[in-house]
């Protein structure tokens, strides 16, 4: 299920080429960089792969166009004008949940692109190792911040996974975990979590 309308609408003036959704990003404050908001008509097919290149390594992520195909277009559209690049990953979550958060410029874990998008989720959306979901600060407020899961978590279906991680990516994510959250501030990694780049295809 999605949030987007789809090609087969039976509205003639919503009508978008097939293979496609039309999708709404609207304003919600200042980007914590400068972005050009995503093209609204998105691909609904398919899947795109990219590299998050962290200091602490790489991890290839795929992305599925087909369950989150606004959420893949957004993510997709600031990784092609480097909103990630110099970004640090600022929240650890190592107890229950278990969760690295990244996408947040400012490194507060306030900061987003300057729009949200709807959640495109389902009741049997779920979290396993692997994960790649974005964090939200309540229904339909996602934006750039997102969440690499790196052991089974359980959360309500709140939040819309748009990706996987394949093993080695987990592995990264689990060792950057293994070293703890910073006791300053309860939050933060101890270990270095910077994404340099991200690099699309």
């Amino acid at each position: 299920m999605t949030a987007c309308s789809d090609a087969n609408s039976s509205n003639p003036g919503d009508e978008v080429p097939s293979g496609t959704v039309s999708c709404s990003y609207p304003s919600d404050g200042s980007p914590a960089k400068p972005v050009d908001l995503p093209e609204q008509i998105a691909p609904s097919e398919g899947t795109v792969t990219a590299t998050l290149k962290l200091t602490a390594g790489d991890i290839a992520i795929t992305m599925d166009r087909t369950e989150a195909p606004c959420t893949v277009n957004s993510f997709v559209s600031l990784a092609e004008q480097g909103y990630f690049d110099d970004t640090s990953c600022h929240r650890l979550t190592d107890y229950g949940i278990f969760v690295l958060q990244c996408g947040d410029p400012t490194g507060t874990g306030t900061g987003g692109p300057g729009y949200t998008m709807k959640d495109e989720v389902t009741d049997s959306t779920s979290y396993p190792a692997g994960t790649v979901a974005m964090a939200n600060r309540g229904k339909d407020t996602s934006g750039s911040q997102f969440f690499l899961v790196y052991a089974d978590t359980d959360l309500p279906p709140d939040y819309t996974v748009f990706g996987t991680m394949d093993q080695a990516g987990i592995d990264v994510v689990g060792g950057i975990a293994a070293q703890g959250v910073d006791a300053a501030d309860g939050t933060s990694p101890i270990a270095e979590a910077l994404i340099t780049s991200v690099a699309l295809g």
